[in-house]
């Protein structure tokens, strides 16, 4: 029961986490072969447990509630004499993961859009049931504040002290292009609901799964400090900056649309504003005045387009 914590050099974190994940579907693999040996050699009891609990075995809730019998059938078993013996002290032992676990690989920006995307890449296109979360600072915040991949246009950061130029990546469209693969940005201050839908469809997802979550942090210099995080959230939402939406392959199957578009057109009114709230981007209009305004204006332009792709989006995906 509870969180289980490991931690994996930087640039190693999806191959870290893949492994793990591989582990733990070899040793239920290993489990669930144990229990239909149990189901064939048994009497109709026994065999009524074990498949209630194959038919459960990658649902969750459904493990849950068929693990107890078996646990509690394994445990009377392993020391009645009968030649089932070994089979359900085998199983008692690997009692742990009779309930299916929430496995999730998680980092930031730096890693998932740069120095580790190659790993990343690999893991979401194995089309195994890995989960990973990637918290988007738009720039290396553990590491000093350098521009990464997912660093946006007029950004100052180390490496871009002059406003980074171009477009930040657009991870969440390259592993939509896969088909296979459940993908969300979310931002949680802007709308917990579709957050946390995202993040149980994606847990529900038999396949890779990516959610992309904005997450200011202390590098953005928020005016009025970390205490308006979700504030900001909400912020970069309302005015366009950063767009909610969700892909989930498993809709195509009941002939639904797969990719949802939550938000709503940004305010452009507002986007300006929001750009002045932050020392990441006022700083370069303190510095670099007329850069500063052509770059902000890029920005914006970027902002809007980008909407007007996503729309498009949906009715590509009908």
């Amino acid at each position: 029961h509870g969180p289980a914590w490991a931690n994996s050099l930087f640039e190693d974190n999806a191959e870290f986490g893949f492994g793990m994940n591989l582990a733990t579907t070899h040793r239920r693999e290993r489990l669930a072969d144990l229990i239909r040996q149990l189901a064939e050699g048994c009497g109709d009891e026994v065999k009524a447990i074990c498949n209630a609990w194959l038919e459960n075995k990658d649902d969750a809730e459904g493990s849950r509630k068929a693990a107890p019998a078996v646990v509690k059938m394994a445990e009377e078993c392993m020391n009645c004499g009968c030649e089932c013996d070994e089979i359900c002290k085998e199983i008692y032992d690997l009692r742990d993961l009779l309930v299916k676990k929430s496995q999730w690989i998680f980092g930031g920006d730096g890693w998932a859009y740069d120095i580790g995307f190659g790993g990343l890449d690999h893991v979401l296109a194995s089309g195994e049931d890995v989960n990973v979360m990637v918290f988007d600072t738009e720039m290396y915040s553990n590491t000093g504040g350098q521009a990464s991949k997912a660093s946006n246009i007029g950004e100052v950061c180390q490496f871009a002290a002059a406003g980074k130029e171009i477009s930040k990546k657009s991870l969440s469209e390259i592993a939509m292009t896969y088909g296979y693969i459940y993908v969300a940005q979310i931002a949680l201050g802007a709308n917990m609901n579709q957050a946390v839908k995202a993040i149980a469809e994606a847990e529900a997802y038999p396949g890779p799964s990516l959610i992309i979550g904005y997450a200011p942090c202390e590098l953005h210099g928020v005016k009025g400090g970390m205490t308006n995080c979700q504030n900001e959230m909400k912020k970069a939402v309302a005015a366009g900056y950063w767009n909610l939406f969700s892909f989930n392959p498993a809709a195509k199957a009941e002939g639904k649309n797969p990719f949802t578009l939550t938000s709503k057109a940004g305010d452009m009114s507002k986007y300006q504003d929001f750009l002045a709230n932050e020392t990441r981007y006022s700083r370069l209009a303190r510095a670099f005045p007329d850069r500063a305004k052509a770059l902000f204006e890029k920005n914006q332009a970027a902002a809007d387009a980008r909407y007007e792709h996503l729309t498009k989006l949906v009715d590509l995906y009908k």
